[in-house]
């Protein structure tokens, strides 16, 4: 036992004596998720640039332009009176849309000859638009109705009725599960996860990796062969300091109000089981390959796509299958999935045992491999010693 607190002593040494290390493990969760948190923080899209060619100059599209400015997903910052090569402007400007009203749109109105509104959307950012066109829908159906509504009221129909001509039916969205659909709720937590799981892969792909070019495995083989012990030996620290890193993630929920269901004993297992199979990857490869550089390439061509290819915020069903079948592999896509099921949906651990079962294989199978692999390469090193 002294012997293993001697070497564990030497390993803390030499993980704090690795600036790249340090870096990552402890500078990429609390400056991303600082980052990203205030990125997030405003929770929805509001002031999107949009211009009104108003070629109408009537009350009535002052109206509706009035309605446009009391929009806080919109904000009009030109209106002119004819289109001046404005869709050439768009992309220098970064218009999100341009709304026209025609000439004579006020009198076909009353005639109703059902004039056009025509709305040019700048679809280079998709999230924009789709936010840009549900208000600018919503202003102009609200007053659609009103003008409706009103028309009906002047042909001597009483408003209650001449709201139940309008209306065939009604409409009531109940939303659920981030019914605010603030965007902080939705795209932090995965974002999060995505991280931890790519800073425990370059991590761990340093440790044994690290010994294997600086010669330090030779002397660890002299003090024991057991792949065990030294798989032991190596994951004790980040063990130990991992709880202190999620523990900080946790405080970032906290900070910036993300309503999400952490704080349960569901969650725990998940986060345990996501740690434990990030670090089961990250140290096969470090042993593996026994290249510092080469280790964390090949790590990071895995964790750079895995947050797209989780389902977390592009569905599955429109990824291929065979792409899919592979992301199932990467922990942070079971990860993503049952986090959603927990913290969302109010899940308990039967609701992701799924996820809980592919997690507990994948930490199966890579230290299998990794006690297979590392004792091979013991038995190697203690040859070689025994040969000099």
């Amino acid at each position: 036992m002294k012997n293993f607190i001697s070497l564990l002593k030497v390993e803390f040494k030499r993980i704090f004596s690795n600036s790249v290390l340090l870096a990552i493990f402890f500078g990429a969760p609390i400056g991303y998720g600082i980052l990203f948190g205030f990125v997030y923080q405003q929770g929805k899209v509001v002031d999107l640039p949009i211009v009104i060619i108003d070629e109408d100059r009537s009350p009535t599209t002052d109206l509706i332009i009035d309605a446009f400015e009391d929009n806080e997903g919109l904000k009009v910052v030109d209106v002119r009176s004819m289109d001046v090569n404005i869709i050439h402007e768009m992309p220098r400007e970064q218009y999100v849309a341009v709304i026209t009203f025609p000439s004579g749109f006020e009198k076909n109105l009353l005639q109703k000859k059902h004039p056009e509104i025509r709305v040019d959307l700048n679809m280079a950012n998709i999230l924009n638009a789709n936010t840009a066109s549900n208000n600018i829908n919503t202003v102009l159906m609200t007053l659609n109705a009103g003008m409706e509504i009103q028309g009906l009221q002047k042909q001597g129909l009483h408003p209650a009725q001449a709201a139940m001509s309008y209306e065939s039916f009604k409409i009531n969205f109940n939303k659920l599960y981030n019914s605010a659909g603030n965007y902080v709720n939705f795209m932090l937590p995965g974002i999060l996860a995505a991280i931890m799981q790519q800073i425990i892969f370059l991590a761990m792909a340093l440790v044994f990796s690290r010994d294997f070019e600086d010669g330090y495995f030779n002397t660890l083989v002299q003090k024991s062969k057991s792949s065990f012990y030294h798989i032991f030996l190596k994951a004790t620290p980040f063990l130990l300091m991992l709880p202190f890193i999620w523990l900080f993630i946790c405080l970032i929920f906290v900070y910036f109000n993300i309503t999400a269901d952490i704080f349960n004993f569901p969650m725990l297992v998940l986060t345990i089981l996501l740690t434990l199979a990030s670090m089961g990857i990250g140290m096969l490869f470090s042993i593996a390959i026994p290249s510092q550089l080469k280790a964390t390439e090949l790590l990071m061509v895995i964790s750079t796509p895995a947050f797209i290819l989780s389902g977390f915020t592009w569905p599955t069903e429109a990824i291929p299958s065979f792409i899919t079948n592979v992301a199932q592999f990467i922990p942070v896509t079971q990860f993503l999935s049952g986090f959603r099921r927990i913290a969302f949906y109010g899940g308990d651990l039967a609701s992701i045992q799924g996820e809980i079962n592919t997690l507990v294989l994948i930490i199966l199978v890579s230290f299998v491999a990794m006690v297979l692999l590392l004792q091979l390469k013991i038995k190697k090193s203690a040859k070689n010693l025994v040969t000099e």
